[in-house]
């Protein structure tokens, strides 16, 4: 079995019964909040309506920047913040106060953002951030963990609640047919000797639609931040070492931890996602800005023929 295979089965952990993303996320902190004192939720107006009242579940208004504070002072008196609020104005708006109210003072929370990319595209381009996890990469020692459904977002919650480090856990509207184990490892989806591809959080369930019937591993990846390294070399080592990523977010997102992993390996590498060049300002469906950035099946299908010789 290889070092990929060997981190998570393949198999579904279930779907029946399985919430939203966003609704597995409320009911887990609000579980854990009841035997760990630490637990505290800070709010910026998203959200206010699905948490049950406490005096632990703190609401600032739409004051995004004074939410990251808020939730700074409560690391710094011992509590593990909750931070939550739609993506834009979870990382974007307040990014200053992220890296020096968190980042800067070295205390841990857990920023949990919605919206995804562009999950609501009704509401224009105030509601998208395409570039949250870029801009997570740019700050050291944060962890971010992108799930693709529902029923993987207790674990990934519950596990970041009982540490001390910082976490953004990206949740979305779009997800997955299934549940998978959630690990920090890759998981090994689909094997194959043509090729790798790379399906990060929702974007599997494309990945496997596109490449059906196509000789290449598909790899999984829930835990982006730190990214496994040692998976992607094994993976490489036993198919041709040629490497499609595909990212619900920025394009390229990942392409220099990739790069970095395959450093001695001679490879390709190309990388979908959000594209950096085309900002659409037609709102439109969250669909209709999938195919506008080829992270629908047609355009991944296009890309695993061009990369990997293969028809499709």
């Amino acid at each position: 079995m290889s070092a990929v295979s060997a981190v998570g089965s393949v198999g579904s952990v279930g779907t029946a019964g399985v919430v939203s993303m966003r609704q597995a996320f409320v009911d887990t902190v609000e579980e854990v909040m009841e035997n760990d004192p630490r637990v505290a939720v800070v709010l910026a107006e998203i959200s206010r309506d699905v948490f049950r009242p406490s005096p632990r579940v703190v609401n600032v208004g739409i004051r995004e920047q004074a939410m990251v504070g808020v939730g700074s002072g409560l690391a710094l008196s011992g509590m593990r913040p909750v931070v939550h609020t739609y993506a834009p104005f979870l990382v974007e708006r307040p990014f200053e106060q992220i890296k020096l109210d968190f980042g800067h003072q070295d205390v841990g929370g857990v920023f949990v953002s919605i919206g995804g990319s562009y999950d609501d595209p009704v509401w224009g381009r105030t509601h998208q951030a395409p570039g949250d996890v870029a801009l997570f990469d740019t700050l050291p020692g944060w962890r971010i963990v992108v799930p693709g459904h529902g029923g993987e977002v207790e674990g990934v919650v519950r596990e970041a609640l009982a540490g001390d480090d910082r976490v953004y856990i990206r949740l979305s509207l779009r997800e997955n047919s299934r549940a998978y184990p959630v690990s920090r490892k890759l998981t090994e989806v689909r094997r194959g000797s043509g090729g790798v591809v790379l399906a990060v959080g929702p974007m599997l369930e494309p990945v496997l639609a596109a490449t059906e019937g196509v000789d290449v591993t598909v790899l999984y990846a829930t835990s982006v931040r730190p990214f496994d390294e040692g998976g992607l070399r094994a993976a490489v080592a036993a198919s041709r070492a040629d490497v499609l990523l595909v990212e619900p977010y920025l394009a390229g997102t990942s392409a220099h931890v990739v790069a970095e992993a395959l450093a001695d390996v001679p490879h390709r590498l190309r990388a979908l996602g959000v594209r950096r060049e085309s900002e659409l300002r037609a709102y439109g469906t969250a669909e209709d800005h999938d195919s506008a950035h080829d992270l629908d099946v047609l355009g991944i299908a296009a890309a695993v023929r061009r990369l990997f010789g293969h028809p499709v």
